[in-house]
C-alpha cells in the first residue's frame, strides 16, 4: 500500500537575528529550498543583486520583503546600513540573481565584516551552477578548481589560462555565450586536447551538455555565441614524466643551496622520481 505524502509547509518558527546567505534558483523556479523560503518570508531586509529579479522570485511564492540593491556598485554604500541593522537585531538575507551568493558575486566583504563584528552568519544552501555542472558533467570531481570568468580579451585570457595549466584538478569556468567559442579556442591552445564539457542553461528548459575535446568543442557551430548561461568544465592535465635533463637541471639548482642528500630529497618530491637515483646523480654533479 502506497501512502500519500503530505508536502511540508513553511515554518513559522521565529528567525534568529543575523545575516543569512541564501541560495536562489539558477534556472528552474523550483530550485529553491523550503528553508530559503522561510528566511525570505521573515527577513527584515533582503539584499538583492537586482531587486527586479528578486522581486519576481518573491512574488512567485507569495512573499513580500523590503528589498535593497546590493551589487558591486552599491555594496560599499549599503554595507554600513546593513551592519547597523544587524546591530539592531534584525534579520538580513543576502541573495544573488541566481545560485549561491559570493560565487562570482559580490558579498564576501559584508560576510567578513558581519562575522568580525560578532554577528551570526547563516549559510542557507541550495542551487549552484558550479556544483550542478560538476554533478552531471562526467569529469573527475575528487578535486576541482573554480576559476570564475576568464578575461574578455584573448591575450589576457591566454595568460590567465596558463596559470592553471599544471593544476591536477578539473577546472570550472563561467562564461558568457558571446565569448564562448573564443574562450574554448584559447583553452585548446593553452591547455591542449583535454576532455571538456560545456553546460548550457542548467536546470532551464533548454538545458544541454556538450562533451568532447576542447579543440572539437571550439569548432562546434552550436557553440558559436549561443544564448544562455554557460559553465565550462575542463579535465585535469595529464602527468608528464620528468626527463633526465629535467632532473639534472633541478638538481643543479638544488645543489647550489643544499647538500646532496637534501637536494635529492627536494627534487624527488618535486618531480616524483626515485630519491636513491637522484642522490647518486647529485654526487656526480656536485662541484
Amino acid at each position: 500500500m502506497v501512502r500519500a505524502v503530505t508536502p511540508p509547509t513553511l515554518s513559522d518558527a521565529p528567525l534568529a537575528p543575523g545575516l543569512y546567505v541564501v541560495a536562489t534558483p539558477i534556472g528552474n523556479l523550483r530550485d529553491i529550498t523550503l528553508r530559503a523560503l522561510d528566511v525570505l518570508g521573515q527577513a527584515d531586509l533582503v539584499l538583492a543583486e537586482d531587486t527586479r529579479v528578486t522581486g519576481k522570485l518573491l512574488h512567485a511564492y507569495g512573499l513580500s520583503a523590503k528589498l535593497e540593491r546590493h551589487d558591486e556598485h552599491a555594496a560599499e554604500r549599503v554595507r554600513p546600513k546593513v551592519l547597523a541593522a544587524l546591530v539592531a537585531g534584525q534579520r538580513v538575507a543576502l541573495v544573488s540573481d541566481a545560485g549561491t551568493p559570493l560565487i562570482s558575486d559580490p558579498g564576501y566583504r559584508l560576510v567578513r565584516e558581519a562575522a568580525a563584528a560578532g554577528h551570526a552568519v547563516f549559510p542557507i544552501p541550495g542551487a549552484s551552477a558550479l556544483l550542478a555542472g560538476l554533478s552531471a558533467g562526467g569529469l573527475p570531481t575528487d578535486r576541482f578548481l573554480f576559476v570564475g570568468f576568464p578575461p574578455p580579451k584573448s591575450a589576457a585570457r591566454r595568460t590567465f589560462l596558463a596559470e592553471f595549466a599544471g593544476v591536477r584538478a578539473t577546472l570550472v569556468f563561467f562564461e558568457g555565450g558571446s565569448r564562448l567559442a573564443d574562450s574554448l579556442a584559447d583553452m585548446a591552445a593553452v591547455l591542449g586536447d583535454r576532455e571538456a564539457v560545456v553546460c548550457r542553461e542548467l536546470t532551464k528548459l533548454y538545458e544541454t551538455f556538450y562533451r568532447g575535446p576542447l579543440d572539437v568543442l571550439a569548432a562546434d557551430p552550436r557553440l558559436d555565441a549561443p544564448k544562455g548561461e554557460i559553465v565550462i568544465l575542463v579535465a585535469p592535465g595529464r602527468e608528464i614524466e620528468a626527463t633526465a635533463a629535467d632532473a639534472d637541471a633541478a638538481l643543479a639548482d638544488a645543489l647550489s643551496r643544499l647538500k646532496p642528500a637534501a637536494a635529492a630529497a627536494e627534487v624527488a618530491k618535486a618531480l616524483g622520481l626515485p630519491r636513491r637515483d637522484l642522490y647518486r646523480r647529485a654526487l656526480e654533479l656536485k662541484p
